[in-house]
């Protein structure tokens, strides 16, 4: 029976019906209506997922239950899988963010919070990480577990999710985050129940920092073997939400989880909401309709397509939507800049002017920032006048890390310095872009033309452009860097001359700058450690290996009905203490 068709034929039970819970049974699917007398119906023969999906698209998308707060959203670029192991987008992320729980958090101030830790000790020499572990969270519900009940979260369950993500049959994306760091043979140990134990090779502060993304996320062995490849698409987690269903490019349909250990500020049990449904319209055209139309709650950053009809130049809601939706803006960890080879070895470098300082400089002060961000970006983001760490991070600092603004003497002097005055027999140099930022470097070219810099745009595919950067082929390139976690070391290790492209795609080296970034890897204070960080970040600014752009900024539409919502400079979404009025 065509979907259309058997959506039509439920329509007298979703409408009689006000809570649903699904179960399986010998490859037969079911649906149990619970009424007061404790009756059910049963559907057979239809896969679940359209099954659950088609009562939720009647109980949510026609407001039958009006009792019930469903958020909704849409991932307009997919969603590849919901195994923490393979959370490295946004889309995977998010979701993942919603299901399980890591041992510190992030909380909205950027500091580390405890989560499923209560607390963490560190020994003398920065090597061992102890951590306590809460005794009263419990996996949700699900087949995986004795009886169908979810049973408690251990320090078991940490050792196990963490030597899963570096195992090579896992071929978790995020390795990265533990290998070369954590030591291969005693790294990972559970003490008690309640006691992890994590060893690094060499003191790195930010591992805590690192606990704290979505790859961390801690999961239940019995689950990963029960549903082997397909756990991709079976989440069991402790997170405030629990899975239902997920028709992959159709919906994925989330419901609060009634055993969630958070409470709020007053004693309630969180999360505020009864479930989450994500659709994956592919087209931002749609989104934003359904968005006006007031199925969806909210929208993500805003298609360049339809900003202007948003937004006024100077990034503020224009009068005809005031009132009717909120504009939420944020400081995001994402850096948008220009990078430029540096590595006196490679024949690209030392054939092309930009191998001299000067040059670089010049290029950092010949062009206007500010009204880039005006006129091409809505004011979305901030000029990038600062260091190469973005503003968002608490190490952040303009006042000590005094970045390049626009100053058409100085780049012309700085041009005269370097024996080329006004820009006489200066080569011109190539810039690689891609064909989003095409206007940008269209801009950028005809500001720095003025005072003598003649810039070629070339506009080449993101999979080129990747490709080149890694290998040491583009000299002059756009770039950006959004922060896996949130410490400045994410940003500067980008400069650190031991490692390779990437992450530094500039092959930048100076010795200085090695000594100060490994000091810093084994600063407890969090003061000090700022402190050097900051001195890194002049460096980069003095050496000019890059051109800072713009620090980027998170952009929400959200209806005014959507409370306790605020925005985050990771960009993670938090529903925990949402409301929906």
């Amino acid at each position: 029976m065509p979907v259309k068709q058997f959506r039509s034929s439920i329509i007298a039970i979703t409408r009689k019906s006000k809570i649903f819970a699904f179960g399986e049974n010998e490859g037969r699917h079911r649906l149990h209506r619970f009424t007061r007398k404790n009756t059910f119906a049963v559907i057979k023969n239809y896969p679940l997922s359209i099954i659950i999906l088609s009562i939720f698209a009647f109980s949510c998308n026609s407001h039958e239950h009006a009792n019930k707060k469903i958020f909704h959203y849409n991932e307009s670029s997919g969603l590849a899988s919901l195994d923490p192991a393979f959370a490295k987008n946004k889309q995977v992320m998010w979701s993942v963010h919603q299901l399980y729980n890591t041992l510190v958090e992030i909380d909205s101030t950027m500091q580390l919070a405890p989560s499923l830790a209560k607390s963490w000790t560190i020994s003398p020499d920065n090597l061992i990480f102890t951590f306590n572990l809460r005794d009263d969270v419990f996996f949700a519900d699900d087949a995986c577990f004795t009886n169908n009940k979810g049973r408690k979260l251990t320090a078991h369950d940490v050792e196990y999710s963490f030597k899963r993500i570096v195992d090579k049959n896992t071929a978790s994306p995020g390795a990265w985050i533990f290998n070369n760091r954590v030591d291969s043979v005693d790294g990972f140990k559970a003490i008690d129940d309640t006691t992890f134990q994590l060893k690094l090779i060499r003191p790195f502060q930010s591992i805590l920092g690192i606990l704290s993304m979505q790859y961390c996320s801690v999961v239940p062995k019995e689950a990963v073997v029960k549903y082997g490849n397909d756990f991709r698409r079976h989440p069991v987690g402790s997170g405030p939400f629990s899975f239902v269903a997920w028709e992959e490019g159709q919906a994925l349909v989330l419901k609060k989880n009634p055993n969630y250990f958070e409470k709020d500020a007053e004693g309630k049990r969180l999360p505020h909401i009864d479930g989450i449904k994500v659709s994956f319209y592919d087209s931002k055209a749609t989104e934003f309709l359904e968005f006006q139309q007031g199925r969806l709650d909210f929208i993500d950053d805003i298609d360049p397509s339809f900003k202007d009809e948003v937004l006024t130049k100077t990034g503020n809601l224009k009068k005809i939507w005031e009132g009717k939706i909120e504009l939420q803006k944020q400081p995001y960890l994402n850096i948008e800049y220009l990078g430029i080879l540096v590595d006196e070895q490679n024949p690209l470098v030392k054939n092309s002017p930009l191998h001299l300082q000067k040059i670089r400089q010049a290029i950092n002060y010949g062009f206007d920032r500010r009204k880039m961000m005006l006129y091409l970006r809505n004011s979305i983001g901030i000029a990038a006048e600062s260091g190469f760490v973005p503003c968002g991070l608490p190490s952040f600092d303009s006042v000590n890390v005094k970045g390049y603004q626009y100053n058409v003497a100085k780049a012309k002097q700085l041009l005269a310095e370097a024996g080329y005055a006004d820009g006489k027999n200066l080569p011109a140099i190539k810039l690689l872009t891609i064909p989003i930022y095409g206007d940008l470097g269209s801009y950028i070219a005809n500001e720095l033309r003025q005072i003598g810099i003649n810039i070629e745009v070339e506009v080449v595919q993101k999979s080129l452009l990747l490709e080149q950067t890694s290998k040491s082929q583009a000299l002059f390139f756009r770039g950006s860097w959004i922060a896996d976690y949130p410490d400045a070391e994410n940003y500067l290790s980008v400069f650190y001359s031991k490692n390779p492209a990437p992450p530094n795609y500039t092959r930048y080296k100076n010795a200085a700058y090695d000594l100060l970034y490994e000091k810093a890897l084994s600063e407890k204070n969090d003061s000090l450690r700022y402190t050097l960080y900051q001195q890194m970040d002049r460096l980069i600014i003095e050496d000019a290996p890059v051109v800072p752009l713009w620090y980027d900024m998170a952009i929400h539409l959200v209806h005014t009905n959507i409370k306790n919502f605020p925005p985050n400079s990771l960009n993670l979404l938090e529903l925990r203490k949402m409301r929906i009025e």
